[in-house]
């Protein structure tokens, strides 16, 4: 049975996951990329994107709180700085794992990249114009109503040419 089994342990002690999972956030932070093990980066998800949320209000509570779990004065500072700036307009889902095609050679674990989503540059469009954001879906606006009155006007004329055509068909 699977009760109770909601954290990954990573066969590890309380204390030592806790050192893993602050070590690998402040790398994180720092260099916006890191490569790890999958199971590692979906136990590190759950860790850095509660503490990239508190970064976006800047008050010394929220920096202590911060710093309670990094213990790194320098991932502090680019958290509350060069991250949180970036990410303000996100409202969620900071990070990204994208999994890698060979193993690790040592025991064969399935390894991934994992990086902020907002410091990626390849998977920005240049150029393009930023779009509203919304939680629930909507139909598309007509933009000008001249082209839906020029669609229907040119419709109106084509009727009686369609008719006439069927009509030299019929005889």
């Amino acid at each position: 049975m699977r009760h109770g089994k909601k954290i990954n342990h990573l066969g590890r002690t309380s204390a030592h996951r806790h050192a893993l999972l602050s070590n690998m956030a402040s790398s994180l932070i720092l260099n916006k990329r890191i490569t790890t093990t999958v199971a590692k980066a979906k136990e590190l998800r759950k860790y850095v994107e509660p503490l990239i949320t508190k970064a976006k209000t800047d008050s010394t509570h929220s920096r202590r709180v911060v710093f309670s779990y990094l213990q790194n004065k320098e991932s502090v500072t680019t958290l509350f700085g060069e991250v949180a700036g970036r990410t303000s307009e996100r409202h969620g889902g900071y990070t990204r794992i994208v999994k890698l095609s060979d193993p690790r050679l040592g025991d064969a674990a399935d390894m991934c990249l994992m990086e902020l989503v907002d410091f990626n540059d390849l998977y920005k469009k240049d150029g393009a114009a930023k779009k509203a954001k919304t939680r629930r879906g909507r139909k598309g606006k007509k933009e000008d109503g001249a082209e839906a009155g020029a669609t229907e006007v040119a419709t109106a004329e084509d009727k009686p040419k369609k008719a006439a055509k069927k009509a030299k068909k019929k005889e």
